[in-house]
């Protein structure tokens, strides 16, 4: 398989993933783009293996959403990127990239591309940093410590929040506990007095609708329950009634945990945006300030079908996947 030509991950069919020739991204960039090779690419969990298990086979299905690369040419009116560059951005599990130059985010020099591509999962998490009416030191509430769980609460500590992190899989326990969260439980702890009644913001990360009524149980009045986690499918035989009821009872605040709520791009009137945010988490990762080195495998796109497998079986070893193009070379 030559490197030289270009190739992306696709699903073909109900859990099948192959890596497939496409049509190398080459063609010369627009005035305000930037197109070069792609260095790595960061699986997601929820999104990408829904869809994985579900595809009906057909035309192909194009995955991925968090890219790093190396800028191989820029347009004319681009001052900002040059060709050598290594730059994040969003773009999919394929062996070359093109993006506005406004959407990427500059790498810097010495910073690993498999740690930098983790920006794109703590902006999830991140959106809601930005939009909760929650502020440190409040107590905060994560339920469901996959990638998106794990970053999360770690964002919210590191910003000096009073973060409590569940998650029923000890194994996911231990990877928290390790990177430095200090409150870490099984379940949702309805029966302490130091956390029920008394958390300001729930991350619920999990997608499972007990976890979202038992959060809803923990907040405190008017306290905020953000719904991050995708509820793909029925988990329980909870009735409406049983959420609703508790929802008034606490008036709490259940919204969308959507990371696109905040605008791509900084506007006026508008706090925060998402390229910002993704910035700001490259950064916390090039200074050391939020360490995620060990936190993911680096795989070959060769072997994406085995990667897949694992994750959907819940057997792959690290928290998360990366894809090394650099393995095609």
């Amino acid at each position: 398989m030559s490197a030289a030509k270009g190739f992306a991950v696709a699903f073909v069919g109900p859990a099948q993933a192959e890596l497939l020739p496409v049509e190398p991204n080459d063609a010369p960039p627009g005035p305000e783009e930037i197109v070069g090779r792609t260095l790595v690419t960061l699986v997601s969990a929820g999104t990408e293996l829904f869809y994985y298990a579900r595809h009906g086979g057909g035309e192909p299905g194009f995955v991925g959403y968090a890219a790093v690369f190396e800028v191989t040419a820029v347009g004319e009116r681009v001052e900002t990127v040059k060709p050598g560059d290594i730059v994040f951005a969003m773009g999919g599990h394929r062996s070359s990239q093109r993006c506005h130059v406004a959407d990427a985010v500059v790498v810097p020099p010495g910073l690993p591309p498999e740690q930098a591509v983790f920006a794109r999962l703590m902006n999830v998490t991140m959106s809601t940093l930005t939009t909760t009416t929650a502020r440190p030191p409040a107590k905060v509430l994560v339920t469901g410590l996959g990638p998106v769980g794990h970053l999360g609460a770690r964002v919210f500590d590191l910003c000096g929040y009073d973060v409590v992190a569940v998650d029923p899989v000890e194994g996911r326990r231990k990877i928290a506990r390790g990177y430095g969260l200090r409150d870490v439980r099984e379940a949702v702890p309805l029966d302490d007095p130091e956390v029920a009644g008394k958390v300001a913001l729930v991350l619920e990360c999990s997608g499972h609708e007990q976890a979202a009524l038992d959060g809803i149980n923990a907040v405190a009045k008017r306290g905020e329950v953000v719904l991050v986690g995708v509820p793909w499918e029925k988990k329980t035989d909870l009735t409406a009634h049983a959420i609703t009821h508790a929802i008034f009872h606490k008036y709490a605040v259940v919204r969308s945990g959507w990371e696109w709520e905040v605008p791509r791009h900084r506007t006026d009137f508008v706090q925060g945006s998402l390229v910002e945010q993704m910035a700001g988490a490259v950064r916390w990762i090039a200074e050391g300030r939020f360490r995620v080195e060990g936190l993911c495998g680096l795989e070959s796109p060769r072997d994406c079908q085995a990667v897949y497998g694992k994750l959907l079986a819940g057997k792959y070893e690290r928290l998360a996947a990366v894809f090394d193009w650099r393995k095609l070379a």
